[in-house]
């Protein structure tokens, strides 16, 4: 259960902390939901170095449930099971592993509609997208001549494009290739590129459709349009100076580093008339199939790549505060907040100074083709004293912004009317990001906000010297902020979104329909279930309902066969999963669904008899569900025979 902690320093003696008193029935009572009772929100918390995302109800903050998207999850078999390996396939091979930072819900007209998630990997550059009628990984793209995917995943306004930027710039060269230079020659050899994963509107497939190269700067995180800025999406980066070496100081050298406006409209308008020169790659693009349940993993070989020297008007630089993080764009799509980790103010750029600026083509220059507006010429204007570290803003749409303060660990509230601190309020501690539900569309909530924090030291009981990160809920509905409610938060919250539960829970799948399921090893009824030995191979047809699994005694497996178990839930009824597992198997179990088939591959490694049994408790006799696998030396001549109760059935041929 979340833990309520006071937002206020007190001495708190009694209870060994050093923050305090409860917080106010009120606010209990603000955040309470009944016993059978269901949230207000899903909100979708990325895991940060766990790979994972993690689901809490808002304003609970129970959590729901934790989706393995790039990292292995023996909680239910994701990426040890045959059905989803391919799903962490790459270029380098299998990655079972990723650092998963920005969650994104898909759009439909500026504003959630509730049907995907997609989230970024960070380390090896990959985007993936979670069915929401599922809850599962259903799609993961590898991002080519990218490292460091973090400016990433941005959908546009009707998931007409998902968009990720490099935060490492390569040395790529406008062939596509890539060159093994001397890290001395990082100025002059070293690219980065944004990338354009164009979605089906109908199933939400994503392609890479094609890339921009872009000045050889760290491009950190990126926001899109609205209303009037619809057909744009901006970067902030850093690095203006293409330091290789020690950044944190290289890369504070320069007074301003840059903001890149891309007009992805027509960025697509000329990759679609041929303007883009098609280039090798080499990246995995992983598709998870419903019908069959079995991901594939196909290796793609080429990309189109646009030069902003040959695409007049596609870019933009404006100059911003040094070592800028984020960049959020209002409701009404005219405000542009730029957050400069070091920097003093905010400063809020104007779209349409911006739209002025350019039609008068008011630069101090370009860069690799690129024209620098001048700063003056777009700022609306620069948001006074407003804390220290400033990262992030969300809004509120009535008028109000609301941006972290990570140095002095603060959520800071200010006018978008005239730009002045109206409240802030004390967070525990150094937050980072914040969300307001649908805070980054054009219909925010006006209710909650949601702090997610970097440190915890004294918030809860000591677990080591491996602490949670903690998550605070604050109400938004007055002039005032109130602290509601502090929750600790699973892996790193690098960013959430939120959603009306409604939005979301209508379409929840219950289970697979049996007669549906085309996956090519199923077994659908306890008559069809058999045991096939082809060489080395063995497949067990198996099947489980309560309380037994068929076959549940098999013999004639030998030492370092490869053995798949295809294990069939026959249940055709809600939150009825069945396990599997084998002892020593050198991988993780099998969660089945009701009306889904999984495989489990099983290499044994020494002879003996072997227990197998379902993991899930599921019924009374679940303890009863279980079986034996007889392993034999390698060359024994014991037959294939296998059964469930006291008849044996013959050995199947292949």
């Amino acid at each position: 259960m979340p833990v309520l902690q006071s937002c206020s320093k007190t001495d708190n003696k009694a209870t060994g902390g050093a923050t305090g008193s409860a917080l106010s029935s009120d606010a209990a009572s603000a955040v309470y939901v009944a016993p059978g009772k269901h949230d207000e929100y899903y909100s979708f918390l990325s895991g940060g170095f766990s790979g994972q995302v993690a689901v809490y109800g808002l304003p609970s903050g129970r959590l729901l449930k934790v989706i393995p998207v790039f990292s292995q999850n023996p909680e239910n078999g994701y990426g040890y099971n045959e059905n989803t390996k391919p799903m962490l396939n790459t270029s380098f091979g299998f990655v079972p592993w990723d650092d998963l930072h920005h969650p994104k819900l898909s759009r439909a007209n500026e504003t959630t509609d509730g049907r995907w998630l997609f989230v970024n990997g960070n380390n090896t550059p990959r985007i993936a997208r979670i069915d929401l009628k599922t809850f599962e990984t259903v799609e993961i793209v590898e991002i080519p001549n990218s490292a460091g995917n973090h400016c990433s995943p941005y959908p546009t306004n009707n998931n007409e494009y998902v968009v990720a930027g490099t935060r490492f710039s390569v040395p790529v060269t406008p062939e596509g290739k890539l060159q093994d230079v001397s890290l001395k020659e990082y100025k002059d050899k070293f690219r980065g590129t944004i990338s354009f994963l164009k979605v089906d509107k109908d199933h939400g497939d994503m392609n890479l459709d094609f890339q921009i190269m872009v000045p050889g700067f760290d491009y950190d995180l990126a926001n899109g349009g609205k209303g009037p800025s619809s057909d744009w999406i901006f970067f902030t980066s850093y690095n203006t100076e293409k330091a290789g070496t020690l950044k944190e100081v290289g890369a504070s050298q320069n007074d301003k580093d840059y903001l890149l406006c891309v007009n992805w409209k027509l960025a697509a308008k000329y990759a679609a008339e041929g303007k883009a020169r098609e280039i090798p790659a080499n990246y995995a693009h992983n598709k998870m199939n419903h019908e069959t349940n079995q991901a594939t993993s196909t290796m793609k070989k080429s990309v189109k790549i646009l030069l902003p020297e040959e695409c007049p008007d596609m870019l933009y630089l404006i100059p911003v505060p040094k070592s800028p993080h984020g960049v959020d764009i209002d409701p009404s799509g005219e405000n542009i907040v730029i957050s400069g980790k070091l920097a003093s103010v905010i400063p809020v750029h104007s779209f349409s100074k911006m739209q002025t600026a350019i039609k008068n083509k008011d630069y101090i220059g370009d860069i690799n083709g690129i024209p620098v507006l001048k700063y003056e010429s777009v700022l609306q204007a620069e948001v006074k004293e407003p804390g220290l570290g400033p990262l992030h803003t969300e809004f509120d749409g009535k008028g109000n912004a609301y941006s972290s303060m990570f140095v002095s660990s603060e959520v800071v509230k200010w006018s978008l009317k005239d730009f002045k601190v109206k409240d802030r309020i004390p967070v525990y501690y150094s937050i980072g990001h914040l969300m307001i539900p649908g805070g980054d569309t054009k219909n925010p909530s006006s209710k909650y906000l949601l702090a997610m924090n970097k440190i915890t030291k004294d918030r809860y009981l000591p677990t080591g010297p491996e602490l949670a990160q903690a998550g605070q809920l604050i109400d938004i509905s007055g002039e005032k902020m109130k602290m509601l409610l502090d929750f600790p938060l699973i892996g790193e919250p690098h960013y959430a979104q939120a959603i009306a539960a409604e939005k979301i829970a209508p379409n929840s799948a219950k289970m697979y329909k049996l007669d549906a399921n085309k996956h090519p090893y199923a077994t659908k009824k306890e008559a069809d279930t058999k045991v096939v030995k082809n060489g080395n191979r063995v497949d067990v047809y198996m099947t489980a309902i309560r309380s037994h699994l068929t076959p549940d005694n098999i013999e004639g497996i030998e030492v370092g066969n490869e053995v798949y178990f295809h294990v069939t839930n026959l249940e055709q009824d809600w939150d009825v999963p069945h396990g599997f597992a084998v002892m020593g198997a050198q991988n993780a179990e099998l969660l089945i669904m009701p009306g889904a088939t999984n495989t489990f591959k099983w290499v044994p490694t020494k002879t003996g008899v072997f227990p197998f049994y379902c993991t899930d408790f599921c019924s009374a006799l679940h303890q009863e569900m279980q079986g034996y696998a007889r392993v034999s030396p390698k060359g024994s001549n014991v037959p294939i025979a296998f059964s469930t109760g006291e008849k044996r059935k013959a050995p199947s041929q292949p």
